[in-house]
């Protein structure tokens, strides 16, 4: 009874060494893992950010475009109701042949329309040079933004992550200081439950190569 009783103690010894070297040999290399994910998607939401910056800053270089266009736009437009209103209709033909392309759409929908718009900048048709240029890069600097924002997200679940695996390296860790088989046990069981609900976690996250 003894000898058996020795032998199934020395079966539980190495089944529980064979245990430990397991879950912290696993929970190493999860751990890295995880810590590279996280720069990876760190590296992600920096450039993500760049992105958006840059597409701002093009979009308003585009608005200042759009801004000037519609600037002379509008003084031609003045000298035009102002040589309406001498009867100049020389000079009022003379400036509309000097509307921009954009502007004259705008004018000619206005006259068809009978001037009841409050002008022709009033005329949906009216888009200077620039304004949807400027209209696309300020929409994909909103989702440059919001990829940013995703990414931090994603690189903050990763290190989440690594302080969990930190603590199945703790109680593993602790479990090798015990001397009773018992709180071995305990201990290596809690570590390996919190790896199991890291590992179904991690199948749960995007990879980034």
């Amino acid at each position: 009874m003894t000898d058996s009783g020795e032998a199934v103690q020395g079966s539980g010894h190495r089944l529980l060494g064979i245990g430990t070297i397991l879950v912290l040999t696993i929970t190493a290399v999860l751990t890295a893992w995880c810590g590279f994910e996280a720069s990876k998607w760190g590296g992600e939401m920096s450039i993500a950010f760049s992105r958006a910056s840059s597409a701002r800053v093009q979009a308003t270089a585009a608005e200042l475009t759009s801004q000037t266009a519609r600037q002379y736009d509008l003084t031609l437009y003045v000298e035009w109701v102002l040589a309406q209103e001498r009867g100049d209709a020389e000079l009022a033909t003379f400036i509309e042949r000097r509307f921009t392309p954009e502007f004259a759409i705008a004018f000619d929908a206005w006259i068809a329309e009978g001037r009841d718009a409050a002008g022709p900048f009033a005329m949906e048709v009216y888009l200077p040079p620039g304004t949807q240029r400027a209209e696309e890069l300020h929409r994909s600097a909103d989702d440059h933004f919001a990829d940013a924002l995703v990414n931090n997200q994603r690189g903050d679940d990763y290190s989440l992550l690594t302080v969990l695996f930190a603590l199945v390296l703790f109680f593993t860790a602790l479990s090798q200081t015990q001397r009773s088989d018992r709180r071995r046990w305990i201990f290596l069981g809690m570590g390996t439950v919190l790896w199991i609900a890291g590992v179904v976690v991690l199948t749960t996250f995007p990879i980034k190569i």
